[in-house]
């Protein structure tokens, strides 16, 4: 491991952070759901596509919404959990383009018609994107606790009617109860699941 005058955020972000199964009764506040994404907004994205969007569910009622797709192994974690993230993306993403890329005119129209380009384009970035936004969490002193484990159809019929935003995963976020973190799991060795060329 080398050691850096970073090494204290490095645990905060990755060393030290576990993925949460269970919530202490402290809130998180509408205010920090706001710094959260002004934080998760600045990570990079393809041609600034930015097709991630984001549901917050912090209220019972919110909750109890989503309680159906959920697996009966996720179920009492995430209505127990301050907030829940509905992680999707936007399929109609180009139409920010505009705005988002304006140095380029045409930006919009390299998309236009192109299901296949669009959904790997939407599909990656907004995983980035769900990634910033633990990282974010984390440094921001809160836990995450990312999950699959849910009907995907249930999630987009129920939350994206319109039909052009699909649920990617899952994510609790607040305080976690250090008495419900499972032993940390094994990773692959550098050797395992890197190249040097």
């Amino acid at each position: 491991m080398i050691d850096t005058p970073a090494s204290a955020a490095l645990d905060m972000l990755f060393r030290g952070a576990r993925s949460q199964n269970g919530w202490l009764d402290r809130p998180v506040t509408d205010e920090q759901l706001r710094a959260l994404y002004d934080l998760t907004k600045y990570g990079p994205t393809s041609m600034n596509t930015s097709p991630a969007r984001f549901v917050f569910l912090r209220t019972p009622e919110g909750k109890a919404r989503l309680a159906p797709a959920l697996a009966p192994g996720n179920l009492d974690k995430t209505l127990a959990a301050p907030v829940c993230v509905i992680v999707g993306y936007d399929q109609r993403f180009y139409d920010h383009l505009p705005k988002l890329f304006p140095h380029r005119a045409d930006a919009r129209a390299f998309f236009e018609d192109k299901a296949d380009l669009i959904e790997s384009t939407a599909f990656r970035n907004g995983t980035l994107q769900g990634a910033y936004l633990i990282l974010a969490a984390r440094a921001l002193g809160l836990d995450c606790g990312p999950m699959s484990g849910f009907n995907d159809q249930k999630v987009n019929d129920e939350f994206f009617p319109e039909g052009h935003v699909r649920a990617n995963f899952l994510c609790n976020i607040g305080y976690g109860d250090p008495e419900k973190v499972l032993d940390r799991l094994p990773r692959l060795a550098f050797d395992e699941a890197c190249t040097l060329l």
